[in-house]
C-alpha cells in the first residue's frame, strides 16, 4: 500500500528523481500561465460583444468584463516573473502556485457560466471539457491537482442543484463525476510522462557533462588538458573586442624536470606534478587566470591584464609560489628545490594575432628564459605595445 502510494505521490519515479524532474519543468508553469491567461482574455472579450451591443444583458457583460479583467491582470502578473527567470532570478514557486489556483478558478468560473447560467437546459458540455483539460497545461503535485479537482467538482455539483432541475442536475452530477476521474487519470498519465521525459534528459545531461569533464580534464593535476587549452584559447582570441584591456599568454614550464624525475622516481615526479597543479589551480580561482597542463612539465595559462605593466608581478607571484612549495631537487642547476621558467606574451585585446602564431610567441619567451638560466621570467610585447610601455615608466 505504501509503495502504491508513493508511486501516485511520485508520478511513479523514485523520490529524488521526481524532486529534481519536477525542479527542472516547474518553470514552465509560467509559461503556460501566459499562454492561457492571454487566450482567456481575447475568448471573453470576444465572448463580451454579444451581451454589450446585441442583447445588451448588464449582468452577462459584468461577467465577461470581470474575468478578462483578471486575466488581464494574472497575464501581466506572469510577465513579470518571466522576466525574472530570463533575468536569472530563482522562481518564487508560491506566487506560482498563487497564479495556477487564481487562474483555475477563473477558468473554472467561466466553465460555471457557460454550462450552468449560460445553458440552462442542457449538458453542461463546455465545464466538464475544461475540466478534463484545465490542469493539463500544468507540471504541478498529483495531491494539490487533485484538491483543485474535488474542490471544482463539490462547487459544480453545489450550483447545479440549486441551479437546474433534479432530472437536468442528476445527468450533469454523473457526467462531472466521470470527467473528474477522467482528469485525475488523464492529467496523472500526461505529467508522469513530462516528468520522465525530463528525468531521462537530465541524465542524457548529465552523462554528457562527465564524459565532457573526462575529455578535458588533465587526470594528475585536475587542470585543463591541452585539448580544452586550444579550445578555449581559440574562442578567446575570437571573441575578444578592442578595449582598455590586455591579453597575456604564457607558458610555464617545471625546471630540470626530467632530471628530476630520473632521480627521485617516476612517482615522486607525478607528486610534484600534482603539487604545481594546485599552485596553478588555487591561483586561477583567486585571480581569474586560466591554467592547463599541455604536457610533460609544461602549463599554459590565459588571462587578461588591464595594465599590461603589472603581468610581471603577477607572473611573480606564480614563480613565488611555486618556490615556496620547497620541493627538494639536487639535480636542478637552478636551485636547491623546485623552479619554474615562465614565457609570457602580450598584446592588446583587438589585435589581429591568431592562436598559433600567440602560442609561438609565448613559447619562444619561455626558450628565452631558459636560455638566460632558467628559474626566471621573460615577458615580450609587441613593438608598438613595448614603446608606450617605455614612454609610460619613463
Amino acid at each position: 500500500m505504501k509503495d502504491l502510494l508513493n508511486k501516485w505521490r511520485f508520478y511513479g519515479l523514485e523520490e529524488t528523481e521526481y524532486k529534481k524532474s519536477l525542479e527542472s519543468i516547474f518553470v514552465r508553469n509560467i509559461y503556460s500561465l501566459r499562454i492561457i491567461n492571454v487566450a482567456i482574455a481575447a475568448l471573453l472579450l470576444g465572448f463580451l460583444f454579444d451581451p454589450l451591443f446585441i442583447n445588451k444583458n448588464s449582468t452577462k457583460t459584468l461577467f465577461f468584463l470581470i474575468t478578462s479583467a483578471v486575466a488581464a491582470l494574472l497575464y501581466f502578473l506572469v510577465s513579470f516573473e518571466c522576466r525574472r527567470t530570463i533575468n536569472g532570478k530563482a522562481v518564487k514557486k508560491r506566487f506560482v502556485y498563487i497564479f495556477i489556483c487564481l487562474t483555475y478558478i477563473n477558468v473554472i468560473s467561466l466553465g460555471i457560466y457557460l454550462g450552468v447560467w449560460g445553458n440552462t437546459g442542457n449538458v453542461a458540455g463546455a465545464f466538464l471539457a475544461i475540466l478534463i483539460c484545465a490542469l493539463l497545461l500544468f507540471n504541478i503535485p498529483p495531491l494539490f491537482h487533485h484538491i483543485l479537482t474535488l474542490c471544482t467538482m463539490i462547487a459544480f455539483i453545489v450550483i447545479v442543484s440549486i441551479v437546474k432541475t433534479p432530472e437536468e442536475s442528476r445527468i450533469d452530477i454523473l457526467n462531472v463525476l466521470l470527467a473528474g476521474f477522467i482528469s485525475v487519470v488523464l492529467d496523472w498519465y500526461v505529467i508522469m510522462t513530462r516528468l520522465s521525459l525530463a528525468s531521462f534528459a537530465k541524465k542524457m545531461e548529465d552523462e554528457r557533462d562527465i564524459y565532457l569533464d573526462q575529455s578535458t580534464i588533465d587526470d594528475l593535476t585536475q587542470l585543463k588538458n591541452r585539448r580544452d587549452f586550444f579550445n578555449t584559447f581559440e574562442r578567446v582570441v575570437s571573441s575578444y573586442r578592442q578595449g582598455d584591456r590586455f591579453l597575456c599568454v604564457g607558458i610555464l614550464d617545471i625546471d630540470f624536470f626530467k632530471d628530476y624525475n630520473d632521480y627521485y622516481g617516476h612517482p615522486q615526479g607525478d607528486e610534484c606534478l600534482r603539487s604545481v597543479g594546485k599552485v596553478l589551480k588555487d591561483l586561477q580561482n583567486k585571480m581569474d587566470i586560466y591554467a592547463a597542463r599541455i604536457g610533460g612539465e609544461e602549463f599554459a595559462l590565459v588571462w587578461f591584464q588591464k595594465d599590461p605593466s603589472n603581468v610581471y608581478s603577477v607572473t611573480s607571484i606564480i614563480k613565488e609560489k611555486i618556490c615556496r612549495l620547497n620541493i627538494p631537487h639536487e639535480k636542478s642547476e637552478a636551485a636547491p628545490y623546485v623552479t619554474a621558467s615562465i614565457g609570457v606574451y602580450v598584446v592588446r585585446c583587438g589585435s589581429s594575432y591568431d592562436v598559433d602564431t600567440l602560442y609561438d610567441l609565448a613559447d619562444k619567451a619561455l626558450y628565452t628564459a631558459k636560455k638566460r638560466g632558467r628559474n626566471r621570467i621573460v615577458i615580450n610585447f609587441p613593438d608598438k605595445l613595448l614603446k608606450e610601455l617605455v614612454k609610460k615608466m619613463a
